[in-house]
């Protein structure tokens, strides 16, 4: 009997599941630890509670970035 074949993940979906923590987004952004909570209890950055821990998917953080890119295009 075959196995069905196996379909390896593609980047976006690997993408979606990753997760940073405020420190990461730190470092990413090149931001201080207020202006990324800042922006987490703002909305304007996205994150999920797991726990006592906020994770911040990597999509979300893309968005974010893509967000503000089109604001200063637009300026």
């Amino acid at each position: 009997m075959a196995s069905p074949p196996t379909t390896a993940p593609c980047a976006e979906a690997a993408q979606a599941l990753d997760l940073f923590t405020g420190p990461q987004v730190m470092a990413r952004l090149q931001l201080g630890r207020s202006a990324v909570y800042d922006l987490l209890r703002s909305g304007q950055l996205a994150s999920i509670t797991l726990g006592r821990a906020r994770r911040i998917p990597a999509h979300a953080l893309t968005d974010f970035i893509r967000t503000r890119l089109d604001q200063e295009a637009a300026a």
